[in-house]
């Protein structure tokens, strides 16, 4: 899996536990497309201050992974789920 695409979804798990300023970095990086330039001068900041804190989201997300490993299990549940009748598939869907 594309590392973007990979750092994408687990910020949908464990975005809610960055700071305001993290989630604002990283949208505008990942989402927006914007330069660290760009996103330097939007903040008043320094372009490595940028770099160093999308550096520290990275570190984050992969932390909350491997430790709650959200991303993993659902994975697997998925695998599980494709298994199953049209009927249990759906009850459980609605669960998830």
């Amino acid at each position: 899996m594309d590392k973007t695409i990979y750092y994408n979804v687990l910020y949908d798990y464990y975005g809610s536990l960055l700071t305001d300023k993290q989630k604002s970095y990283y949208e505008d990086y990942y989402f927006n497309d914007l330069s660290l330039s760009e996103i330097a001068e939007n903040n008043n900041v320094s372009r490595n201050a940028v770099h160093n804190q999308l550096k520290i989201v990275i570190e984050k997300l992969e932390f909350y992974e491997n430790n709650l490993k959200l991303y993993e299990k659902s994975k697997k549940i998925g695998t599980i789920l494709k298994r199953l009748d049209e009927k249990t598939k759906k009850e459980i869907e609605e669960l998830i």
